[in-house]
């Protein structure tokens, strides 16, 4: 049976030792690290295509209780997501606003070709000591969160839950976030050997196999400033770079050519 939740609210208690929990409002905290129970999940459970984010941000969950379900994914982004997972080959080369509707529909089309999620499914947030606030998003935050005990602890138990039995269709997993200098490509790597034994091995900087499933990582859809244009290869850019190796490594999984490589 699949472990990708049907599109909805998800419930799981896994990673707050109690039997209930009250959804968006029971947390779990340890050191400047908590987690919200409120996962939640979109599109097709036996999908071709997982694509998932790290969490969900601070414009995704404070819309939860006043949102329709289907307009809470990736809200405020999605025209960013439409132009990535359209540089990979994913979508048409559209112009803004159909590109910016594909998505829409994918989201919410409960049989299509997508799976949309996180790989951490409740909201992470981290304790800033300087305005005395919990934080959603901020510089290096996927990394730095999966690099703790606390961080690794939950990001298993997700991804056991959550991405260990993949339906037979599944073929590929597409990660928002590279990390500062990748290093949230390293943790990514190295949690997904621990969840999912298997022959794991690099096909290139940004992708990752086991020659059941390939995963690859991509700009955040919510990268500012020229890190998209630079990634989208939009600027004479080092970056654009990585933005091609994640397009080789999704033509080649879909076309059933995997080849591990050596690490650059």
């Amino acid at each position: 049976m699949s472990s990708l939740p049907q599109h909805g609210r998800v419930n799981c208690t896994a990673c707050y030792g109690v039997a209930q929990v009250a959804f968006d409002r029971t947390k779990h905290t340890e050191g400047n690290w908590r987690i919200t129970a409120n996962p939640l999940a979109w599109g097709n459970p036996e999908a071709e295509i997982v694509v998932l984010g790290f969490s969900k941000g601070p414009t995704q969950a404070g819309a939860i209780e006043r949102t329709p379900h289907e307009e809470i994914a990736f809200k405020g982004s999605r025209l960013n997501v439409a132009k990535i997972l359209a540089h990979v080959g994913l979508l048409g080369k559209e112009g803004d606003t159909a590109l910016k509707s594909a998505v829409d529909k994918a989201i919410s089309n409960k049989t299509g070709r997508f799976h949309f999620g996180s790989l951490i499914r409740c909201t992470v947030e981290r304790y800033d000591t300087n305005t005395a606030e919990w934080k959603g998003t901020g510089g290096a935050m996927l990394d730095k969160f999966v690099a703790t005990d606390f961080g690794r602890k939950v990001s298993r138990q997700c991804i056991s839950l959550f991405l260990g039995n993949f339906p037979p269709q599944t073929k590929l997993v597409i990660m928002f976030g590279l990390g500062s200098k990748q290093n949230y490509v390293r943790e990514a790597y190295a949690l997904f050997q621990k969840v999912r034994p298997g022959k794991w091995g690099w096909i290139n900087d940004v992708s990752y196999t086991d020659g059941r499933i390939t995963v690859v990582h991509v700009e955040h859809f919510a990268s500012r400033g020229a890190l998209i244009p630079n990634w989208l290869g939009k600027n004479n850019h080092d970056r654009s770079f990585l933005g091609n190796m994640a397009r080789s490594s999704v033509e080649q999984t879909l076309r059933k050519k995997i080849n591990r490589g050596t690490r650059h």
